[in-house]
């Protein structure tokens, strides 16, 4: 289901907090929001329960599969 672009395998080092199923919670339960500069993109944010955190994830859709480009905390 999920493909990582070699941005996101670089800056998943650092955010280790940030875990697929957190990714995943995060695209199911946000609207589809294209992105400002890339036609084909698109970002979802949304809060994270229980933390409370807000998760913004940047992606492409391929086919069936999504590839994460990247992902981080907004707060």
């Amino acid at each position: 289901m999920f493909k990582n672009s070699e941005h996101w395998l670089r800056k998943r080092k650092k955010r280790q907090d940030i875990t697929e199923d957190i990714i995943e919670y995060g695209i199911r339960n946000s609207d589809r929001i294209r992105d400002r500069h890339w036609e084909d993109v698109w970002n979802a944010i949304t809060r994270i329960p229980p933390s409370g955190r807000t998760l913004k994830v940047v992606y492409k859709t391929e086919g069936k599969d999504i590839k994460i480009l990247t992902a981080y905390w907004i707060d």
